[in-house]
């Protein structure tokens, strides 16, 4: 029998305390942002929230031109080699304002085929595109060197700033205005904060600009900066096409969805996934090790165990959730969101085998998916939208694209360790529970949804339990690992395995 690959306990106790850290600060200020989100949208209405979805739209795909993906390269390089991190930060500033000036000539250019409204607000938000390269500089820095307290602190204090500025604007009647000069202020104090933190742990930008630093930097990442570019393309590329086909309004209707949907990645797949980044890295090494693989099996599979229950509530159960939310004007939101939600499902596992290329340096590869994906996008979302002339057009689109591009990463996907059929019986069972879980809903729905919810996600939780979805070797890392984090033991109180805690 194959010996069990196993995390070292020192390396378990920082994965778990690099999680706890990220998901504490996550559920605080992502949570608060999408809470202030839900506020926003009713607040401002449906034309004004589909100009904020779009002008959100063209700012993400130029970030992606400002920020060129170096901080993944970054993290990854100065995760291995500290001491390099100072001729990193310099490389990164002389490459990214470059860059950024660029985006931001580009962003401006193409909203000239939107409304005199559209145009005014795209300049005026593109100023954070170098406000925040400065910022995420900082923060990559210090994510590289694990410093996930500090980096949380910043982030909670940051949420809570532009949130509060922004009420304070809105109160006085400067409408979207407002909102981006807050945004713009909260985001000035961020950089300055984690630039700041950096160099009280001794690191300084190192000057002359070093090209044997920086040209590798901008080679390694211009793969990926242009995968990220397609992926960001496509997945607003709903809303960019909705408002030059439906008008803003549409887009209003399609960016409450979208949200929701971004929180639900941001909360439960990107913390997770940044926080054993580095670790990752390190058990890659030369690609010979089996842990690396281990790890990317076992995240897809937990990813699919927690996004499911998830797309199956948000989809059944739109309706109910966000008419209370949002209103009746945003009534059309409903249709829009139960499908869109399994793009989240998706895209949450995604993103482990594309982190997991990622630091197999397989950025080409990712390259020509994600292309594959925007063509295919751009394609359903012509042919829909004027045919259904529909926002709901939009969603399926993004739905049919995202299902390519994962199904593309798994299928190309190799690394020791790695074996997709040893979770590929528990992934038939959990989609087999949570079909049972989809019938008992839907019968429950109508009845009361909150009972359908309840007694759908109870199911659920006893079929995972008890239906052989993970095997004893997984609930034993679970087991481990939950006892190195904090508060750990006060839960190993009532959960008890015959497990041996050696970390």
């Amino acid at each position: 029998m194959t010996e069990q690959p196993t995390l070292t306990g020192s390396d378990a106790k920082r994965a778990a305390r690099n999680v706890t850290a990220l998901m504490i600060a996550s559920l605080i200020s992502k949570g608060a942002l999408f809470i202030w989100q839900l506020i926003l949208a009713p607040w401002l209405g449906t034309f004004a929230y589909g100009i904020y979805g779009t002008v959100g739209a063209l700012i993400a795909v130029s970030g992606s031109i400002s920020s060129f993906s170096m901080g993944l390269i970054v993290i990854r390089d100065v995760a291995r080699e500290p001491q390099k991190a100072g001729k990193y930060w310099s490389a990164l500033m002389v490459l990214q304002i470059v860059l950024a000036l660029i985006a931001y000539v580009a962003m401006n250019g193409f909203a000239l085929g939107y409304s005199e409204t559209v145009r005014a607000f795209t300049a005026l938000a593109g100023i954070n595109l170098f406000i925040d390269l400065f910022g995420n500089m900082g923060y990559d820095l210090l994510i590289a060197r694990e410093e996930m307290l500090k980096t949380s602190i910043v982030e909670i204090v940051h949420i809570i700033i532009r949130i509060g500025l922004s009420i304070f604007a809105l109160s006085l009647g400067w409408g979207l205005l407002g909102v981006y000069i807050a945004s713009m202020v909260s985001g000035l104090g961020r950089a300055v904060v984690l630039m700041w933190l950096n160099w009280q742990l001794g690191v300084r930008p190192q000057f002359p600009f070093d090209r044997s630093i920086g040209i590798p930097l901008l080679v390694n990442s211009a793969p990926l900066a242009l995968s990220a570019f397609l992926s960001l393309a496509y997945q607003h590329a709903d809303k960019l096409m909705t408002t030059g086909i439906l008008g803003e309004e549409g887009t209003g209707y399609l960016t409450v969805a979208f949200v929701i949907n971004f929180g639900v990645i941001e909360l439960f797949s990107t913390t997770i996934l940044v926080a054993v980044y580095p670790l990752m890295s390190r058990y890659y090494g030369d690609g010979k090790g089996a842990m690396f693989g281990f790890m990317v099996e076992k995240l897809a599979l937990y990813m699919l165990m927690i996004s499911l229950p998830m797309a199956l509530t948000i989809s059944i159960f739109s309706e109910d959730i966000t008419t209370p939310l949002f209103g009746l004007d945003f009534a059309p939101t409903a249709g829009i969101l139960s499908i869109l939600i399994w793009y989240t499902m998706v895209t949450m596992v995604g993103n482990v085998f594309s982190k997991g290329m990622l630091i197999q340096n397989r950025q080409r590869l990712l390259l020509i998916f994600r292309a594959s994906g925007l063509v295919l996008n751009i394609v359903m979302n012509t042919i829909l939208l004027f045919g259904w002339r529909d926002a709901r057009g939009a969603a399926v689109a993004s739905v049919i694209a995202e299902i390519l591009v994962v199904a593309l990463m798994i299928w190309n996907f190799q690394a020791v360790g790695w074996d997709w059929g040893k979770i590929a019986p528990s992934m038939v069972r959990l989609l087999g529970i949570g079909a049972g879980v989809a019938v008992i809903m839907l019968v429950l729905r109508d009845v009361n949804f909150i009972v359908g919810m309840i007694v759908g996600l109870g199911v659920y939780t006893i079929g995972v339990l008890f239906g052989n979805v993970l095997s004893a070797n997984d609930w034993d890392l679970l087991y481990r690992l939950i006892s190195t984090m904090p508060g750990g033991m006060l839960i190993l109180r009532y959960w008890k395995r015959d497990v041996e805690l050696h970390w």
